[in-house]
């Protein structure tokens, strides 16, 4: 099919050469984990195991009954050291449980759920419960639970599930891996989404700068006639589900609407897969694909973690820090987070550790005022005035802020990319999301 598209966005330089063609490697165990208990929009977890407990791999650990919420495992079989607050990837002190990790012939004891083999002839409630109980979100970063996207009101019917395979963030390649290498499972857990949802069809969206992955996974998805590849136009940000939706079904949320709306489900590529292992094989969320790379890692990689696994282990099997290494991001460098340290670990919607040189990682606590050319209102993909937005949050002006669409903002960073005065665009309307959404439940 032809390639789709989206009014606005950039074309960032991709940096993917290092490691798009290099397979996904089995980390070895480190010797220790620390699994935060909030790893998802939504109400955080409590835990529900102690100090000293001894943990099989799958085993849960923290849960909560809020609805929008998902319950945390344990990677690994070992024994909980401490149930105790460490700062997480975003700065903030979280609370989490440490494991000391087993032997190796302790990792044999599991504690997955029962496989459901039938899932053809399942009722969508029985996975929608397995979905929650595995503790599935989405894998492409908003780590939204996935089994409240898969309960949406009666009056919202779904006919499309989009699987998100663009992958449009530099440097990372951790789900173009996976459509080459488990294209199988990311079609079958799709497919079981669209059986829970009443769907009618699966549309594989994927950018034209992976021709690898269209080819095979169109041969893969032969063999399933509810399944259609698409190549989508190879441009930042593609992979937002807005935008996705536009490039394939040619159809607009509305503003502050969320897919459903239109008849439409996003979900990742790993979200994906994670569906179907959690169904076929029982296996709760407890690792995930990080790709380590940029030209600060000496020895880029695609890695298969436990989650809970601290940047310094990844950093160790990718050979460590090479000398000119200036930031270290958690995530992709348009929407992920600069660290202080390598004290964090790797949580459900981390998919990559880049360490950036100094030319790809200028400050921007240097800036100067806008000059409102107005690049970033015509590359913006929600059609926003990110100048007014960001200027607007720069002087508190909150009420402003909500008017001119703060949140509607998806914090892609298409503004401030070509911004000719720096301006942090990102961080002033990530402050305004903050205060509006105060305002309005004040």
């Amino acid at each position: 099919m032809s390639s789709g598209t989206f009014l606005g966005g950039i074309h960032p330089p991709a940096h993917k050469e290092a490691t798009k063609g290099l397979a996904i490697e089995d980390a070895p165990l480190p010797g220790e984990l620390f699994v935060p208990l909030h790893q998802h929009l939504g109400a955080p977890c409590t835990a529900c195991v102690e100090v000293g407990q001894q943990v099989p791999k799958g085993q849960k650990i923290g849960d909560t009954e809020a609805f929008v919420s998902a319950p945390v495992h344990s990677p690994v079989s070992g024994k909980v050291t401490a149930i105790e607050k460490r700062r997480s990837f975003t700065g903030q002190e979280v609370l989490g449980v440490a494991i000391a990790v087993g032997s190796a012939e302790d990792q044999k004891a599991t504690a997955y759920l029962e496989k459901i083999a039938n899932w053809r002839e399942t009722q969508p409630d029985v996975i929608r419960t397995r979905v929650r109980e595995a503790g599935i979100v989405g894998l492409g970063g908003a780590a939204f639970p996935t089994s409240v996207k898969l309960s949406p009101p009666a009056d919202c019917p779904i006919d499309t599930i989009i699987i998100n395979g663009c992958e449009c963030e530099p440097f990372l390649t951790c789900d173009h891996r996976l459509l080459l290498e488990k294209a199988e499972d990311v079609i079958v857990g799709a497919l079981i989404m669209k059986q829970v949802l009443g769907a009618s069809r699966v549309i594989i969206g994927i950018e034209d700068n992976k021709p690898d992955a269209i080819a095979h996974v169109t041969g893969v998805a032969s063999g399933y006639p509810e399944v259609t590849v698409v190549g989508l136009h190879t441009k930042y940000p593609q992979g937002a589900e807005k935008q996705l939706i536009k490039a394939t079904l040619d159809r607009e949320v509305p503003a502050r609407g969320l897919p459903m709306k239109v008849g439409a489900l996003v979900q990742n590529v790993g979200t994906a897969l994670a569906v179907a292992e959690a169904v076929l094989e029982g296996k709760p969320l407890i690792e995930r694909v990080v790709t380590v790379s940029g030209p600060g890692v000496k020895r880029p990689c695609n890695l298969r973690v436990p989650l809970g696994t601290g940047l310094s282990h990844l950093l160790e099997q990718a050979g460590g820090l090479n000398a000119f290494a200036e930031r270290l991001v958690l995530g992709g460098p348009m929407t992920g987070w600069a660290q202080a340290d390598l004290g964090a670990s790797v949580v459900k919607g981390t998919g990559g550790l880049l360490a950036l040189d100094r030319a790809m990682a200028a400050s921007r606590d240097e800036f100067l005022d806008c000059v409102r050319c107005q690049r970033c209102a015509q590359v913006c993909p929600m059609y926003l005035y990110p100048n007014f937005l960001a200027t607007a949050a720069e002087l508190k002006q909150w009420p402003v802020a909500d008017r001119e669409g703060a949140l509607d903002c998806i914090e892609c960073g298409a503004c401030a990319f070509g911004c000719p005065s720096r301006r942090p665009m990102v961080r002033f309307i990530r402050e305004a999301k903050a205060a509006v959404a105060e305002m309005q439940r004040a």
